[in-house]
């Protein structure tokens, strides 16, 4: 059997060391179109900051230690160029020399990758304008910051790599601004948990202008948007994505997707039955929402080069889906995701889930150094079943959206959060985990304990805003309209409330009020609560703020 790999780096170098564990009598070929084979992409902002001061440490396999100890053959600045899926054959230039030839396959593997979205823009292309992808994206960003003495930069993208970038070139000595087309940065989050990523970029001196949409990069790299800014620099960062590489698959026939991704199936094979395709490329389903999208993260590449490479050597394997689990680390803050966010959910019409925020702390607060972490859980209201989770704080967000990772792809429902048993000592964590927590709260949701009230009720006539904090905090700052009744007082004061409208309770950031709104229910009254308290309506605040105003 012959086995030839198109493309390497997560999806294709995995393949092609799989195949070879699973299969030691086949031939294997792996072509690449740049220098190296097995690069560390998702580390290359960090070298950019000098956080990674050695290129080598970024360099994951190469074209050696692939032949020495896996017996594969890889032939880096080499490019795929064509496939002829009749003749089972790709044709191959060789950079250097130009000369073409062509490759038999019995097998073929399409891990092209991505490519830096570039929109048709005047001046992205002039000097000083870089996109990151590769090393040598990288190695040229470094030498253009030293050369040129750059002092300035423009990053424009608020996602992933648009914030790494903002922070490295911070970390490097620049004044960074960040230009983003939405009102708000890193789109798989929702905006109020978005709000504390903005928060922290800007106490750290990035400026970040939303809803500013890129109109061109002038001569004197000044950096123009369209709603009339302009932001003169001397360096700028395109970070507005990637777009799937699928001109091979294009020419040569292959079922593409909606999403303008390669089609493939559970097993990772595209409509030709010799050939697959894993990475970047491919779209793939969505493990809550069923949909069909375009994800480029390693892991799911990573395993995806497994599976194509365990069913080409006659193995069963099948790719399960993706749920969108990701991190990211900024200025010392780290803000994790896994599923399906609120917003996503609305713009698909749903209304079948419920959502709690909590902002417990990160270990035990008897134990020195206890932080912060804001949680946003979301469930199926009928049964529970967990749709998804985002998490930001300073410590420990990992642990925590890796565990309701794992829940959402085992379909597990909030009452299994409740029970789940964690390792808990003091520095580590709580004998109520935060996980716990989050699994408690939505539980007593479902169960009927607990009546939620979405946020865009305050205001309306029918409901009373209670608040059942401390007086000195209410006067520290409260919800427009609140009724402040401290809960130590509230058995004592029952008559102040009305009987005939619904109770609207809230406190710093939750306990408070559900212990609240449990009392009231066995009074006779109607309360919901506001999930997350006060904390949360100051992040929902700072959303809506960026929402409105160019910063």
């Amino acid at each position: 059997m012959k086995i030839v790999i198109i493309g390497g780096v997560a999806g294709g170098a995995s393949c092609a060391a799989r195949a070879r564990r699973l299969n030691e009598q086949a031939e294997i070929l792996l072509i690449e179109r740049g220098p190296f084979v097995s690069f560390a992409n998702c580390g290359l902002p960090y070298y950019v900051g000098d956080v990674i001061r050695e290129e080598s440490k970024l360099l994951v396999a190469s074209p050696e230690l692939f032949r020495q100890r896996f017996n594969i053959e890889v032939r880096t600045g080499h490019e795929a160029i064509a496939i002829l899926p009749a003749e089972r054959k790709i044709e191959v230039r060789e950079l250097s020399s130009g000369q073409s030839y062509q490759v038999e396959y019995d097998a073929l593997v399409l891990a092209p990758g991505a490519s830096p979205l570039r929109p048709p823009l005047p001046g992205l292309d002039r000097e000083g304008v870089f996109a990151l992808r590769t090393m040598p994206d990288a190695r040229a960003i470094r030498d253009f910051i030293t050369s040129r003495q750059a002092k300035r930069a423009v990053v424009v993208g608020g996602g992933f790599i648009g914030l790494e970038m903002a922070e490295n070139l911070v970390q490097r000595g620049l004044e960074v601004s960040l230009v983003e087309m939405l009102p708000q940065v890193m789109p798989p989050f929702d905006p109020e948990m978005a709000s504390l990523i903005a928060e922290r970029m800007r106490s750290k001196g990035v400026r970040l202008l939303l809803g500013q949409a890129l109109a061109s990069v002038e001569a004197d790299l000044t950096v123009r948007t369209r709603e009339g800014l302009e932001l003169p620099t001397d360096l700028v960062i395109v970070a507005l994505g990637v777009r799937p590489e699928t001109a091979l698959a294009r020419s040569a026939g292959l079922e593409l997707g909606e999403r303008g991704g390669i089609r493939v199936n559970d097993q990772m094979r595209t409509s030709d039955p010799h050939i697959w395709a894993v990475g970047d490329a491919v779209e793939v389903q969505d493990i809550v929402t069923g949909r069909w999208g375009l994800l480029a993260l390693a892991g799911p590449a990573q395993r995806q080069g497994r599976v194509a490479a365990a069913t080409i050597c006659g193995r069963e394997a099948r790719f399960r889906g993706v749920q969108g689990t990701a991190i990211v680390g900024l200025f010392g803050l780290a803000a994790g995701c896994t599923g399906t966010s609120e917003r996503t959910l609305r713009q698909a019409g749903r209304d079948d889930f419920s959502v709690v925020a909590l902002h417990p702390g990160h270990h035990a607060g008897y134990y020195p150094g206890a932080r912060p972490i804001s949680i946003k859980l979301i469930f199926r209201s009928e049964d529970g079943l967990i749709l998804g989770a985002q998490a930001v704080g300073e410590e420990a967000v990992d642990k925590r959206i890796d565990v309701i990772s794992m829940a959402i792809q085992k379909k597990a429902t909030v009452f299994d959060l409740e029970e789940c048993e964690l390792c808990y000592a003091p520095q580590f964590g709580s004998a109520k985990d935060p996980v716990n927590m989050a699994g408690m709260i939505a539980a007593n949701v479902v169960r009927g304990d607990l009546s939620l009230a979405r946020w865009e009720e305050i205001g309306e006539e029918a409901g009373l805003v209670l608040d059942v904090r401390e007086p000195s905090e209410f006067e520290r700052g409260h919800l427009p309209g609140a009724l402040n009744l401290p809960l130590g007082q509230l058995r004592s004061r029952l008559g102040e409330l009305p009987g005939d409208r619904k109770l609207l309770v809230y406190c710093q950031v939750g306990q408070r009020a559900y212990y609240a709104a449990r009392l009231l229910v066995q009074h006779g009254f109607s309360p919901a609560l506001l999930s997350g308290g006060y904390r949360t309506w100051l992040d929902r605040t700072a959303a809506n703020e960026d929402s409105l105003v160019v910063k």
